[in-house]
């Protein structure tokens, strides 16, 4: 069906036991060493880094953005797989999705159990990934684990140790797998995708901070303070805060901060109901209300609105465009 190039990052799927617990030290070759091949799939493997996720910085994450776009410009290859940890899976899945614009597809994949594990679900997740990689186009940057698939955007991990951890809380699923199939079952809807951003030397530093009962503008104040260029306010119910958030939120903005505003509910969209704190008073401040992205995800599109532009105004239009706010378009499968 096709040539896949798998792009290995390490994670659970290459982790093995290190004596206190497990980390990732198995190289590519050695992953899909496990896993049993599609028929009439060919793989290549490019060895990328091997840690495990919760260690990925934004450096890494750009790295494996622009690895992806070069495996993509030799026309032979006919998709990527992408084995990742689970902790950050959705962050650097969604951040490939914002600058992906080619029909092949990416399928990022990992495990919940580390290799050589009885009934471990790598080798499974691992074949269901290249199965998708090879038969699926035109759908963006997806993620295949425990036989579904998903869409990157919007797709969080639901399960912290269950096998079957990643789904989004506001949609359908997009897709199953099974039988040597897969079946698509409905169109992900993407913003126009982004330019690739240059490699900065440094690049801008996003922080999230999460509001709570008695919560104040310390810690927002202190992200500020400490060189933030943008801030995910991790709000209440549809994104609620207090009026000295609010204010705070201002001085934040006008400061040329990019701020947006995401939610701690599982499910569900930022909405602007409420005043004296609410959602209403914190977009009037400033912040951009994400929709049903939660934080990890937006924060990816605070970091890409700000690497599309220097200018304050344009990172607020390409945050609004990544948010889909302009430029949606539905893609259908």
């Amino acid at each position: 069906m096709g040539r896949i190039v798998v792009i290995s990052t390490g994670g659970t799927i290459a982790s093995r036991w290190m004596g206190s617990g497990f980390a990732a030290e198995a190289d590519g070759r050695e992953v899909m060493a496990t896993a049993p091949l599609p028929e009439g799939v060919s793989v290549e493997v490019v060895d990328l880094f091997s840690v495990n996720s919760p260690r990925l910085t934004t450096a890494h994450q750009l790295t494996l953005l622009r690895t992806v776009h070069e495996v993509l410009a030799d026309p032979g290859v006919d998709g990527i797989v992408v084995t990742h940890g689970t902790d950050t899976l959705e962050e650097s899945a969604f951040l490939v999705d914002l600058h992906h614009h080619d029909a092949r597809s990416v399928v990022f994949t990992g495990s919940q159990l580390p290799m050589g594990s009885a009934e471990g679900d790598g080798p499974g997740n691992l074949y269901d990934a290249l199965l998708t990689a090879a038969t699926t186009r035109g759908l963006g940057v997806l993620i295949t684990f425990a036989g579904r698939v998903h869409a990157a955007r919007g797709t969080v991990k639901t399960q912290a140790v269950a096998l079957d951890a990643f789904a989004d809380p506001s949609k359908e699923l997009l897709g199953k797998v099974g039988f040597g199939k897969v079946a698509v079952l409905r169109g992900p809807q993407r913003p126009a995708p982004l330019p690739l951003p240059a490699m900065p030397e440094l690049p801008p530093r996003v922080d999230m901070v999460m509001h709570h009962a008695d919560g104040d503008p310390v810690l927002l104040n202190a992200a500020v303070e400490a060189g933030a260029k943008g801030i995910v306010l991790v709000g209440t119910g549809a994104g609620n805060a207090t009026p000295e958030i609010v204010d705070a939120v201002a001085a934040a903005v006008a400061r040329g901060v990019l701020v947006a505003l995401t939610t701690r509910v599982a499910a569900g969209p930022v909405t602007e109901i409420y005043t004296h704190g609410g959602a209403v008073d914190l977009v009037a401040a400033g912040a951009v209300p994400t929709g049903t992205l939660r934080a990890g995800q937006a924060r990816i599109a605070v970091l890409s609105a700000l690497l599309a532009s220097p200018e304050p105004a344009e990172r607020a239009r390409v945050l609004h465009e990544v948010l889909g706010a302009a430029g949606s378009v539905l893609i259908d499968a």
